[in-house]
């Protein structure tokens, strides 16, 4: 065996963890293929022969590799939440197997709420929590001392537990919807702060939004372009609004809630692709 077959043979022993930690990470089947193949190419230009751990030297550099993604998704956030040129989304394919892992240790709820920390908060919550890495490593990806990672490690598993904690009830949900609605179309910055989180994560698919200000902002933005008949839904089983024109689903806003406040919203702006969700009027 040459010494690329066994190298290539090495790293695909660890393949399923390097998957399973990107796959946390980004909460994207396809980002996490591109961050492990990522892994591979550094790996293969680097000298592993005197790494004792090569699964533990993989994971931080799987890790570190998802690090620059998630900071480079989020600088590309600083943009107004302006969707009036959707863009189509094909329809990714499932992973079974990959949503069984990732379901067993976050849950599809939780993974959402991953999306509201920081990139350096969810890798230490994910790598020390979820697969076991000491803080002194971990910190040196983020470049942070231990005991800071050690405190953005806490932060994260006190937001994580509180999502799973929240009591927000159904009815309460619709309430914050309902005034989340009237505030953008009011053009109430203020409305919008009281009901929305501080780190209140948007996505579209042009871009993402974070923070509770940019959001506001965008949000009494994009009112003008919240037309048609605004009707009360569950998509895919998230309290949400669709937008009706001529009667047919032109595009859809869902929501999940945090603390009673609201942390993320899913807009669907691609008629045909809000065409595909799952949509029960309420």
């Amino acid at each position: 065996m040459g010494d690329d077959d066994f190298l290539a043979e090495r790293f695909e022993a660890h393949r399923g963890q390097l998957r399973a930690v990107a796959r946390r990470m980004l909460g994207s089947a396809a980002e996490a293929e591109d961050a492990v193949q990522e892994t591979w190419v550094r790996m293969s230009r680097s000298d592993t022969t005197h790494v004792d751990n090569l699964g533990g030297w993989l994971t931080t550099v799987v890790g570190r590799v998802c690090l620059d993604m998630l900071r480079s998704r989020r600088s590309r956030a600083e943009q107004p939440l302006e969707p009036e040129v959707p863009v189509p989304v094909p329809a990714t394919v499932p992973d079974p197997e990959q949503d069984v892992l990732l379901a067993d240790s976050v849950g599809g709820a939780l993974l959402v709420v991953l999306d509201t920390l920081s990139p350096a908060e969810r890798l230490a919550f994910v790598l020390h929590d979820l697969f076991a890495v000491p803080y002194d490593e971990i910190a040196g990806v983020i470049g942070k001392s231990p005991a800071a990672t050690r405190q953005l490690a806490s932060r994260a598993r006190r937001r994580v537990r509180g999502a799973q904690a929240t009591d927000t009830d159904q009815a309460r949900r619709r309430e914050l919807v309902d005034a989340f609605l009237a505030a953008a179309r009011e053009g109430d910055f203020d409305g919008l702060l009281e009901v929305l989180d501080p780190d209140v994560v948007v996505r579209t698919e042009v871009g993402v939004t974070t923070g509770a200000l940019a959001v506001a902002k965008g949000a009494t933005s994009y009112s003008r372009h919240i037309v048609g008949v605004a009707v009360p839904v569950l998509v895919e089983g998230r309290t949400g609004i669709a937008l009706l024109r001529d009667g047919l689903v032109e595009r859809t806003l869902a929501f999940t809630f945090v603390h009673d406040r609201i942390a993320v919203i899913d807009i669907t702006t691609d008629p045909v692709r809000a065409a595909r969700l799952e949509i029960t009027f309420v």
